[in-house]
């Protein structure tokens, strides 16, 4: 191996530079707090609750 090989391994193996974005992040804490509510009302409502439709005809 040559010291050109060596030095470019090492710049390939330096990671990359992070890049923020709040919008991305923002959108990450609304999925997770969506998430979080859906569950709660599954856990308060539980398996055994049903909604019941009330059937409405057009006609008099």
């Amino acid at each position: 191996m040559t010291d050109k090989t060596i030095a470019r391994a090492r710049v390939l193996l330096t990671p990359a530079p992070a890049r923020t974005n709040p919008y991305a992040t923002l959108g990450a804490a609304a999925l997770a707090a969506s998430a979080a509510v859906l569950m709660a009302g599954v856990l308060v409502l539980g398996p055994g609750v049903r909604f019941d439709e009330t059937v409405v005809s057009a006609q008099p």
